[in-house]
């Protein structure tokens, strides 16, 4: 309601403005006001255009005010202080757009977006940082579905990587096995229930401490070693590669259950095996040198180095502008030795991503072994050389959002360059790099999982996490604690309930507790994570919103009737004209109302700035307030035991309308709302 009342009222400013001034105005400034004394939405546009209509503002405001006037859903407008103008809203019109709610089901957009989130090195366990990305990525894509976009989900697997083959080198050296020992290992792991990526986090570690062990001659031998053992992997076709393979493939299968536990789901998993062996970077290296981005550096330490353009050098400490001038600090894309670094290859990916590489990859269906599983709605679909008929196609997508730790900042900037120097200026415009900042932990959480925190890391706001040192949370050791913890408390609690709903309960506030914990903070925060914060029904949290969902369901539970019929009445009421809401809506005792009503209204205006800014914390931010007021009213006002009808009506509306647009929006922040706590 207040997004299609705000297009109204900033329409019909710009129709205004054209006639009484002759001006065009393509963006109208709105603001929803700090306090409704000053009215529900508010522009300081006269101050804007004082200067070219050489007025105060004041007068303009005026001017414009009385233009106004009659503009259906609004009740009136005025001027305050040196030229504001404050809307005020009609509230029973307010009241009648709420309750025919916003269309949940958004026509399509007609745009293709894609999402690339998670990328977990198939080395080893997710950790607690990774799960950061995973939710963040994965509210996003259901953002961009609310807002009817066409989204495709991909998970990119670094499968011939260093840190895959720092793996193989500690199953193949460390360890002394051969591939057939290797593939012997996971079938009685897997026999014994115990888990790969468990398995590998450990040996991930010993690996790293190994390469720096021995004397400084067998570490150069122990690094000339792991150079080895990545290119055979690059290569592919002998048994080191078939190694890295198993390893891979298995550690990405728990990789995907993991993230399954949080309902979060792909559509393709890319593979950097198929984009070296399907030479996308050969069919994108000459693109890039026809269109003159890249050149081949003569002299100075980039000699024999194909190099990055660079838009300009200008006001760098050194570097030369005169056409022809040497540029030291130009990007490397292909080494003397002719290695492609990661942001070569990362450029024909992009290019891939938006259908401007001349290349695809071969599709297999995921989950075909040992049986042939998949999600419950759609297939999953993994890369391979050669491909199964028929298959979907996936890439050539209008924009693209990369969910990529702030570290990546250079690298991805790098590749938006590129594009632009091809001259794919659009794709360029459309692509987001999603960054974030990492996540610690707070001591006490670090204690509490088991690590011996020394006397000065407790005095510490955070413990930074390492999973080459081995030191860290492991994703499902966090949920598992999580859920523990819920259990009991639903234990104490829910006793009349049977054991399964307990624990499905259990499972749905501690998965809302650590999904809203990651999204709660702006992606530039460093997240300090702690249990007992995370798990609070007090404050900031996941399940106090869900406490908010499962009151408000208690109240049409006990009075007999459900949000449905209560809304359907209302309206029926409303659209007879035997009932006011504007009546009820008069006067300071219920300003608490209407402003539970207009946070209810939000949604979409929410939604909206959401993916605009790329920042889902917003709608977290939006879900708390929603429950906060929410909770302030049901604690206010006595709904059941009121006297009044159509009062009563009116109060279980309110409550009807808070419990739909919670659910809702819990929904698009990956949060379930359970029945009961």
């Amino acid at each position: 309601m207040y997004l299609e009342l705000q297009k109204r009222l900033g329409s019909r400013l710009r129709s205004l403005l054209e006639e009484k001034y002759g001006l065009l105005v393509e963006n109208i400034p709105l603001e929803i006001p700090p306090d409704l004394k000053f009215g529900e939405l508010a522009t300081p546009i006269a101050f804007e255009l004082a200067r070219k209509l050489r007025k105060a503002p004041r007068i303009i405001a005026q001017e414009i005010v009385s233009a106004l006037n009659g503009l259906e859903g609004f009740a009136g407008f005025e001027v305050a202080g040196a030229g504001y103008i404050n809307a005020r809203l009609d509230r029973a019109a307010g009241v009648r757009l709420v309750v025919g709610g916003e269309s949940l089901a958004r026509a399509s957009s007609g745009l293709h977006s894609l999402v690339e989130h998670t990328s977990i090195n198939p080395n080893k366990a997710a950790h607690i940082g990774h799960l950061r990305n995973a939710i963040l990525g994965d509210t996003f894509v259901r953002l961009l579905r609310a807002a009817g976009q066409k989204v495709d989900v991909q998970n990119y697997i670094d499968n011939t990587g260093v840190q895959v083959a720092d793996v193989v080198v500690g199953f193949l050296h460390l360890e002394g096995l051969p591939e057939a020992e290797v593939r012997q290992l996971l079938e009685v792991l897997k026999g014994n229930g115990e888990r790969i990526d468990y398995y590998c986090w450990d040996l991930y570690a010993r690996t790293s401490q190994w390469y720096e062990q021995g004397t400084a001659e067998e570490n150069e031998a122990r690094k000339e070693l792991r150079y080895a053992t990545l290119h055979e992997i690059e290569r592919g076709g002998n048994d080191t590669a078939e190694v890295a393979e198993m390893i891979s493939t298995a550690v990405l299968r728990r990789h995907l259950e993991t993230m399954q536990r949080l309902d979060i789901e792909y559509d393709f998993l890319p593979r950097e095996s198929e984009i070296l062996h399907l030479r996308f970077w050969e069919a994108a290296f000459e693109q890039l040198k026809q269109t003159g981005v890249l050149y081949f550096e003569t002299e100075g330490k980039n000699k024999g180095c194909w190099v990055m353009t660079r838009p300009s050098t200008a006001g760098r400490p050194g570097a030369e502008t005169t056409e022809g001038a040497l540029d030291e600090e130009a990007k490397v894309i292909v080494r003397s030795n002719g290695t492609v670094t990661y942001v070569g290859k990362d450029i024909a990916y992009h290019l891939w991503k938006f259908g401007l590489l001349g290349k695809d990859f071969g599709y297999k269906p995921f989950f075909t072994y040992p049986k042939r599983e998949t999600y419950p709605d759609h297939e999953c679909w993994i890369s391979a050389e050669k491909g199964d008929e028929p298959h979907p196609h996936f890439g050539g997508a209008q924009a693209i959002y990369n969910v990529i730790d702030s570290r990546q900042s250079d690298p991805q900037a790098n590749v938006i360059q590129a594009l632009r120097g091809m001259g794919y200026t659009a794709q360029a415009d459309h692509y987001t790099h999603f960054g974030y900042e990492m996540v610690a932990l707070t001591p006490r959480c670090a204690v509490e999982m088991g690590y011996d925190v020394s006397e000065e890391d407790l005095t510490r706001p955070y413990i930074e996490v390492s999973g080459r040192k081995g030191f860290g949370v492991k994703a499902d050791d966090l949920i598992d604690k999580l859920i523990v913890a819920t259990r009991a408390e639903v234990d104490a609690r829910q006793t009349g309930r049977d054991e399964r709903e307990r624990q499905r309960i259990a499972e749905q506030i501690a998965i809302g507790a650590l999904r809203y914990f990651m999204l709660k903070f702006t992606r530039n925060s460093v997240i300090a994570f702690d249990f007992k914060e995370a798990l609070s029904f007090e404050g900031e949290t996941g399940p106090y919103i869900q406490y908010a969902v499962v009151r408000a369901r208690n109240i049409f539970r006990k009075g007999g009737t459900t949000p449905e019929a209560v809304l359907a009445e209302l309206a029926g009421l409303a659209e007879s004209g035997s009932f006011d809401a504007g009546a009820y809506l008069t006067g300071e005792a219920v300003e608490d109302i209407w402003a539970l009503w207009l946070r209810a209204a939000r949604r979409t205006l929410v939604l909206e700035q959401c993916i605009a800014t790329s920042e889902p914390a917003y709608l977290a931010k939006h879900a708390f307030q929603l429950a906060q007021e929410f909770n302030n009213f049901y604690h206010k006002h006595h709904i059941l035991t009121e006297e009044d009808p159509l009062r009563k009506t009116f109060l279980l509306a309110t409550a009807a309308v808070s419990l739909r647009e919670l659910i809702e929006v819990l929904s698009w922040l990956g949060i379930e709302s359970p029945e009961a706590m």
